[in-house]
């Protein structure tokens, strides 16, 4: 162990400048960006079915968010109850889409544990 006036006590190992800490931490940074580009890609190549009403309407979604189909099963319409179709329509629609959303959540957690890269504009 040697002792410096400007660095105190070592051990022979020099430590990391401040550029060099910088350097990593900005690596460390494109290959979360790029775990996180990955995992989106995945769930965005995903599907998610949603079943409402005994299975009268169900919808598909992708995880774009963007909605792939609508199967509606001839007893669910009733030309006295279109209000029923519609919730039914809406709720299908909504549960794919909230399927979808959770998985990307998921996804995204699965590679920051957790963290939340919002303030850093991730």
């Amino acid at each position: 162990m040697s002792y410096s006036a400007r660095r105190g006590f070592s051990n022979g190992s020099q430590r990391s400048t401040g550029a060099q800490r910088q350097a990593e931490l900005q690596q460390r940074i494109a290959q979360m960006q790029e775990a996180m580009n990955a995992a989106q890609a995945e769930v965005e190549a995903r599907e998610f079915t949603a079943s409402v009403g005994g299975g009268a309407v169900e919808a598909r979604v992708n995880g774009k968010k963007e909605l792939l189909g609508l199967t509606i099963q001839p007893e669910a319409v009733d030309p006295e109850d279109v209000e029923m179709l519609q919730d039914l329509v809406v709720s299908a629609v909504n549960e794919a889409l909230r399927q979808a959303g959770e998985a990307m959540e998921k996804g995204m957690n699965g590679v920051t544990g957790g963290l939340d890269l919002g303030a850093f504009g991730l």
